[in-house]
Order: C-alpha cells, then structure tokens, then sequence
C-alpha cells in the first residue's frame, strides 16, 4: 500500500499541481461570491438535485435518471436566469482594470480628499436636518444607462449643490444622485429596485433602490432617511445602516484614496492647514 501511494506522487506533476490551485481556487473564489446572497439557497438545491442524479447513476435507477437528466439540461438555463444579477455582478469584478476607476485617475489626491469631506459634510446636513437623500458613487462600472433616466448636471460637487438638489421643493429630488469622481453627474435618477424580500419592511424605495443598485453595479450608494435622518450605505449587495459620520468618510477615504499612505499624508496636511475643511 505504501508502495502504491508512494507510486501516486511520484506520478503527480508540477501541472497537475497547478491545475489543483487553480481548481481550488476557483471553487473557494465561487463559494465566497455566492455566500450571504440569495444565490446561496438556490445554490444547495442545486447540489441536492446533483446529489439525485450521481445517486440514479449508482444504482442504475433508469427512470430517476432519465428525470434528473432532462432537471439539469432544463436548469442550466434557468440558473443563468434566476443568477443573472450575480453572474453580471461577478463578470463586471474579474474585468475591473485596476484598484481606482479611470475618473478618479484624473483627480489629484488634495482634491479626493476635499471631494470626500464635501461629501461627508452634505450628509451631516441631510442628517441633522431629516432630509432624504440618495447618492451613488460611481466606480468601474459605468452608470451612463442610470444617468440617461435623469437630468445631466456636470457640475463640481459642493454642499450647497447637493443641498439644492435634494431640498423637497426642487423638481429633481426626487430620485437619486449620481456621482462621478470629483463631479455630479446627473440627479433625479431612477436606480432599479431591489428583488429581495429579507431587507425588512420598514426600509422604503430609497433603501430598495440602493440595494438593487448595489446589487447590479460595483456603485457605493449612500443613503438618508427621510423619517429619521439615519445614515446607511449600501455595496456589493449589503446594506450598512445606522453610520456615524466618521464611518462613511473611512468608507469614502477607502474608495477614492485605497492607499494608507495618501490617506495619512493628506490628514497631516489637512492638520498643518488648522482642521480647515475646503470651500462648502
């Protein structure tokens, strides 16, 4: 016996062992992806369906393996159905380029830096104030077709803009935000709502539709309710509720300064300059 195992890894190659890797990999890399979504459950009734065939397999059952069989070549296409928000999800993270999108690219890192604490500054006043608000930062995945929904605005972000726009008397509150770099892009969009039905149902169409954003596109959406003035973001899926302020400018800090040395050197900065925040 020891003979034969011995035998066995003589025989395993240098690419076997890659392929192994990549392999497990792939598999570890699917199972992460499909976790705390709703891909999970229908996930195991697909390996329980599998389970079903192999065992119809094993013990020649012909009738439960002509079922499974005809299951299978059906449920192919309705797992590319039913998964297509992850599948999208999931093609749009393996074709990301590189850490910062393109927009943010063109920006230097002062200003990120002044964008993020503009930002932050807006949502205290929608916070302090009750003032629904609702704003998607764009990252790699483009959000031109969400854009077309609403008006183009083109504008530097500053408090007073954001103000504006979401103040209950101006024809484009309604409607979310969309953010591009250091720039607002465009305001009174529609974002497409979330299908999900375990997110509570005290949450509103704000909340529904930065999730379902969320869940299509790479975009961090911030939102503030209107009933309470508390703070959530939502990403990749999942909602965050309840923030503090210092959270959501770590979490903004993260997404357009990814590296601790610029965010460091820009709050020695800021610290030289008195604590001074840039023009609101």
């Amino acid at each position: 016996m020891l003979d034969n195992l011995m035998g066995i890894l003589m025989s395993i190659k240098v690419t076997d062992v890659i392929d192994i890797v990549i392999v497990a990999y792939l598999l570890y890399t699917l199972l992460g992806f499909i976790k705390e979504t709703r891909a999970q459950q229908l996930f195991r009734g697909i390996l329980l369906i599998v389970a079903f065939f192999l065992v119809s397999e094993m013990f020649n059952l012909s009738l439960l393996n002509w079922l499974f069989t005809r299951l299978i070549t059906v449920g192919l296409i309705a797992v590319v159905i039913l998964f297509q928000p992850e599948i999208r999800r999931g093609l749009e993270q393996i074709g990301r380029r590189g850490v910062l999108s393109g927009q943010f690219r063109d920006i230097g890192k002062e200003e990120m830096y002044a964008t993020v604490h503009k930002i932050v500054d807006a949502v205290d006043d929608f916070s302090s104030t009750q003032t629904g608000a609702l704003m998607a930062i764009e990252r790699e995945t483009m959000l031109s077709d969400i854009s077309e929904t609403g008006v183009i605005i083109d504008a530097e972000i500053s408090v007073r803009l954001l103000g504006n726009l979401f103040y209950e008397g101006s024809p484009l509150h309604d409607g979310a935000v969309i953010i591009r770099g250091d720039r607002v892009h465009a305001a009174s969009c529609v974002l497409p709502l979330t299908e999900r039905k375990d997110i509570g149902k005290n949450l509103g169409t704000r909340h529904r539709a930065a999730l379902g954003l969320s869940e299509v596109s790479d975009a961090f959406v911030i939102v503030v309710s209107e009933e309470t003035g508390a703070i959530s973001v939502a990403q990749y899926g999942e909602f965050k509720r309840f923030l503090d302020l210092k959270t959501l400018e770590k979490m903004l800090l993260d997404i357009y300064l990814p590296s601790a040395d610029d965010r460091d050197l820009l709050s020695r900065f800021r610290i030289l300059r008195g604590g001074r925040r840039d023009d609101r």
